[in-house]
């Protein structure tokens, strides 16, 4: 069965109704073909005519390379207006993959941080002092999520974890299936757009953190976490993907290595993401606090191109960043795979 639900409806930017295709997973996502769901289908809409709408469409990263189940849960999203938490560890991509996906969609996308200084009045807005015809009135101003109820927009909340109670309870009413949020200030009722949808990033799946990993992060109340249709895991890169993405992003690794008959990039890059394993692993057990996302492998990559010397690479992308205590395991990691 199709995830597309609609094709081509043959109206214009100018018709009210943007027009739209079918692309399959494989050709839009870069699924391997041999994946059951590369044929499924998944609906493209031109991008929409609003300078204000156009601009929160996420820019396409060519070189990004899509997780299959991830990327399935997010489609299932846009397509059937599904609630999906993406929840993961730290460094896997989980908002990038969010923006990604609406990238090849043509779908504008706000992302909203919940860092615990977000308030109930910056989401649902508040009394602001405004001047009209030369005199001050009090008016209401609308905060971020009565306005992308209204539009066709995706609103995702980064660190959801990490949110206040407060904020919280007024998302939860958003999270049934009809959606309707009332606006108890203007005494209102919104009904959300038919191409609104809602979607978070996280850290834990609302339990709390038991491993020190991720302080800061909250118990989340478990009748939300219920109303959350679906909740896809998303994990490190396999080492083999991450490679392409690094030598893709990174195209001139391996011409300046800062040693005469060095590894060739492939190689090197191969090098670099085992130290980077090995960081993760570290992390996981708490012997260190800093890990090496694959961001962190590209900039690595940069500024090895940028230095011509890996180790010196190294210590100005990692080490520098990694508390003083941890240094000296950061270095070990590198020595186990580089060397002297």
């Amino acid at each position: 069965m199709d995830l597309g639900d609609a094709s081509d409806t043959g109206a214009g930017e100018t018709g009210g109704t943007p027009r739209r295709r079918l692309e399959t997973v494989a050709g839009l996502f870069g699924i391997a073909d041999e994946h059951p769901a590369a044929g499924l289908k998944v609906t493209v809409a031109d991008k929409p005519p609003e300078p204000e709408l156009r601009a929160h469409i996420p820019e396409i990263d060519p070189a990004y390379q899509f997780d299959p189940e991830a990327t399935l849960a997010l489609i299932a999203g846009f397509e059937h207006n599904r609630r999906v938490m993406l929840q993961g560890a730290h460094g896997t991509g989980k908002s990038t993959h969010v923006e990604q996906v609406a990238a090849r969609l043509n779908w504008p996308l706000v992302r909203v941080n919940l860092d615990g200084h977000l308030t109930r009045a910056d989401l649902v807005g508040r009394d602001a002092i405004v001047v009209k015809d030369g005199r001050q009135i009090t008016e209401f101003q609308e905060g971020m999520l009565p306005w992308a109820l209204r539009r066709p927009v995706a609103l995702m909340f980064d660190e959801f974890d990490a949110g206040r109670p407060d904020v919280m309870f007024v998302i939860h009413r958003v999270l049934e299936r009809d959606g309707r949020f009332t606006l108890l200030d203007q005494n209102e009722v919104i009904d959300p757009h038919p191409r609104f949808r809602l979607f978070a990033t996280t850290n834990t799946v609302g339990l709390g953190d038991t491993s020190g990993l991720y302080r800061g992060t909250n118990v989340l109340n478990q009748a939300q976490i219920d109303r959350w249709n679906v909740v896809a895991h998303l994990d490190y890169l396999a080492p083999e993907v991450e490679l392409n993405v690094v030598i893709g992003q990174v195209p001139d690794i391996g011409v300046k290595t800062g040693r005469a008959g060095g590894p060739s990039g492939a190689e090197l890059v191969a090098a670099m993401i085992e130290v980077a394993a090995m960081t993760r692993t570290g992390f996981s057990a708490g012997d260190v606090s800093t890990l090496m996302s694959p961001r962190t492998v590209i900039s690595w990559a940069e500024n090895t191109v940028t230095f011509g010397d890996v180790a010196a690479a190294f210590r100005l992308s990692f080490v520098n960043k990694c508390d003083d205590a941890e240094k000296p395991i950061a270095l070990e990691y590198f020595q186990r795979v580089f060397g002297d």
